[in-house]
């Protein structure tokens, strides 16, 4: 870990997972510019060392899976999370923490961090690539103060529900997921804060000044 600059704060570290499958470069430049100590590593001590650890992901959901395995990088995601540390997750790097992907009728087993299905978007035109704007929950980390700015999204698959926490009552003293909504063809899961979990399936480090203010507000959150 980097201990900063003399007489400064400590600069909080970040391992960018590095398993065969993710714009990574551009990720690693994003995260230094504002304020992350980083490294690209498969190492698992690095990464579950970290104060922070992001899963990037480009490709399809079962192809990933099977990278993540072979660096053993869902035994790191399970243990940081077990510990309350840390994890974010990008684009297909938020997808595998569902139960599973459906993709050209088959079938993958994700992390099972969260229940549900990653699924073909039901729209005319797929993939839905560009910059679209995001409904943010209130009391958003993530977002804060670019709750109403557009994203860079690039994908043809997402979760499109999201049932987790629903079932807790109102006065329950366990914190529900924070769940950001986006639309294209009907809705779908475009972000997640759930405890030390988080996962956006735009692109922050593509999203110019407004992703770059969301990955500030994580990595002050480390």
């Amino acid at each position: 870990m980097s201990a900063g600059t003399p007489g400064g704060p400590r600069r909080p570290s970040v391992v960018v997972l590095d398993y065969g499958f993710g714009n990574v470069r551009s990720a690693v430049r994003a995260l230094e510019r504002v304020g992350a100590d980083v490294e690209l590593t498969a190492d698992r001590a690095r990464a579950e060392g970290a104060d922070g650890l992001v899963v990037p992901g480009v490709g399809a959901f079962a192809a990933v899976m099977a990278g993540l395995r072979e660096v053993r990088g869902h035994e790191v995601v399970g243990r940081r999370l077990a510990g309350g540390r840390p994890v974010l997750g990008i684009c297909v790097g938020m997808q595998v923490m569902f139960e599973r992907g459906d993709e050209h009728g088959t079938e993958a087993e994700g992390l099972g961090e969260w229940t549900g299905v990653v699924d073909r978007l039901e729209a005319e035109i797929v993939p839905h690539m560009g910059w679209d704007t995001v409904d943010v929950p209130d009391g958003s980390v993530l977002f804060r103060g670019v709750e109403a700015e557009r994203f860079y999204f690039v994908h043809s698959y997402a979760a499109r529900s999201f049932t987790v926490g629903a079932d807790l009552p109102p006065d329950s003293p366990i914190r529900k997921p924070l769940v950001t909504w986006s639309d294209h063809g009907g809705r779908f899961v475009a972000a997640v804060e759930n405890g030390p979990l988080s996962a956006t399936q735009f692109h922050p480090e593509k999203s110019g000044d407004a992703g770059a203010t969301l990955l500030e507000n994580w990595v002050r959150s480390l």
